[in-house]
């Protein structure tokens, strides 16, 4: 993508590469790839969400040399030499006790990335400050697939106590699958909004700047301008490219998928909660019975005590695991459909190249029309309507040859404006399509990875779940087994 807008009438550049002009020293690397074209579909593990910024091929296992950054271990060889990790962490309440408490969260950025000036920083920001960093990504990238954070005036927001410690670690965890995402998107990363947000100790001047300077406006006051026609929203793209009808498709069955999967998880959650609560039951009869056989009890009640024991584990491993994995997947749905909106969008500027070019043809049709009559030709076919507006002019006394040149002079004006309007629209076109697709590309990487995450943290979750079950079954069997009762 060309850093520079198409047409500063108002078609302009799709992903704005608004990162320093003149990138600072970094303290691991020299040269400075401007290039993404390729991101490493292997993850370095939790934390560590980065994306590759060169196309350096990955060494094998045995002979890779890792670095530890802080908290962060980064193979070089693996991420092409650039990486981010972001974490938000340690949520205070500030101005607590006032009405303009709020929590703050630190957010802590480690990065070789050329555009930042330290490996290392950490700032501190409020929720309203993630709201604001998405809300402008998403008006300097229109094709990039920023990641959504939940709105907070959700239902699950509006119940209970927003300060409460459930509360703002699950609000913390939202907005760290947010930062994950962002530090492994290759154009967003080094955004200068991006690197205001995760540097700058003058946040509020870095806002206000950006709140002064910004994108150059959306390529519609063009279609406004031109009166005469209508671009109807509901119309279909006439000539569908076969690469995004399959990206939707695509999308539509992924999010179809994770839906059944989450009906699924959500139903086997809600029969470990009923089979916890039929083990207490159970865990309380035994203990009943314990009473009533005075040469058992013991046995009986350590039992009942292990009965206990694995209900809270069954109920810790749906807290534990199945809850967020359901919350993950939610998350994850929630990005497809982003994705989704970004294709639904270069469908538009498809359509508006169609529409522009359709009017464009019609303006010149009448054109020659009008051409051919003033020379004393027959004009081509017409409609209805341009033969009853005809037929009205030659009522009037207008359809004279005067009339026809000024008309055709107007025309001429309209065409020339068209075409350059149909050039630039064709051209935001292309564009914005070659973005989607290195989009598309950046998402299934970003969505593999999180796959990876959520389905391996499910399944050590239930492992470790069924092993301390068994461990726990394993140490009271002979005890049970040697129980010796008296039937006589």
């Amino acid at each position: 993508m060309p850093n520079q807008p198409l047409d500063e009438d108002g078609f302009h550049s799709i992903a704005w590469d608004d990162a320093p002009a003149h990138p600072v020293t970094s303290p691991f690397s020299e040269d400075d790839h401007e290039g993404f074209e390729t991101i490493s579909p292997t993850s370095p593990g939790r934390g560590e969400s980065v994306a590759s910024t060169s196309s350096a091929p990955a060494q094998s296992t045995s002979t890779k040399q890792r670095e530890r950054h802080g908290s962060v271990e980064i193979d070089p060889s693996e991420w092409g030499g650039r990486w981010m990790s972001i974490e938000v962490r340690d949520p205070v309440k500030e101005h607590e006790g006032s009405k303009d408490m709020y929590v703050s969260y630190a957010v802590k950025t480690t990065t070789n990335l050329p555009t930042f000036a330290k490996p290392f920083v950490t700032v501190r920001r409020r929720f309203q400050d993630f709201v604001f960093l998405r809300e402008h990504l998403v008006k300097n990238f229109p094709a990039c697939v920023v990641p959504p954070i939940p709105d907070k005036h959700r239902l699950e927001y509006i119940k209970g106590d927003r300060f409460s410690p459930e509360f703002v670690e699950r609000r913390r965890l939202d907005l760290q699958r947010f930062a994950d995402r962002i530090a492994r998107h290759p154009t967003l990363q080094r955004s200068q909004l991006v690197n205001d947000f995760l540097t700058s100790t003058e946040w509020t001047v870095a806002k206000h700047h950006h709140l002064s300077h910004p994108p150059p406006e959306s390529h519609s006051s063009i279609m406004d301008s031109l009166s005469d026609t209508f671009i109807n929203a509901f119309s279909r793209v006439r000539k569908p490219d076969a690469r995004f009808v399959e990206m939707a498709e695509e999308l539509e069955r992924f999010e179809e998928g994770l839906t059944s999967v989450e009906r699924l998880v959500g139903r086997g959650k809600t029969r470990v909660d009923d089979l916890s609560a039929d083990y207490q039951d159970m865990a309380a009869a035994y203990q009943g019975l314990g009473y009533l056989e005075s040469g058992i009890t013991e046995p009986l009640n350590r039992f009942a005590e292990k009965m206990l024991d694995f209900s809270a584990l069954l109920k810790h491993m749906n807290q534990t695991t199945v809850e967020p994995f359901l919350i993950q997947s939610h998350s994850l749905f929630a990005h497809a459909t982003t994705h989704r909106a970004v294709i639904k969008l270069r469908d538009q500027k498809q359509l508006d190249f169609e529409e522009l070019s359709a009017y464009l043809s019609a303006i010149v049709s009448e054109r020659d029309r009008l051409a051919a009559v003033s020379s004393g030709h027959a004009g081509a076919p017409v409609g209805i309507s341009t033969y009853l507006r005809d037929q009205v002019d030659k009522i009037r006394g207008t359809d004279d040859i005067h009339t026809r040149r000024e008309r055709m002079r107007k025309l001429d004006g309209k065409i020339k404006e068209l075409q350059d309007a149909v050039t630039t629209a064709h051209e935001t076109s292309t564009a914005f399509s070659d973005e989607v697709i290195k989009e598309h590309t950046v998402f299934e990487l970003s969505k593999k990875e999180e796959m990876k995450e959520m389905l391996q943290t499910y399944a050590d979750g239930q492992i470790e779940m069924l092993q301390k079950g068994m461990d726990d079954w394993d140490r009271i069997i002979p005890l049970l087994q040697r129980i010796r009762v008296d039937v006589s």
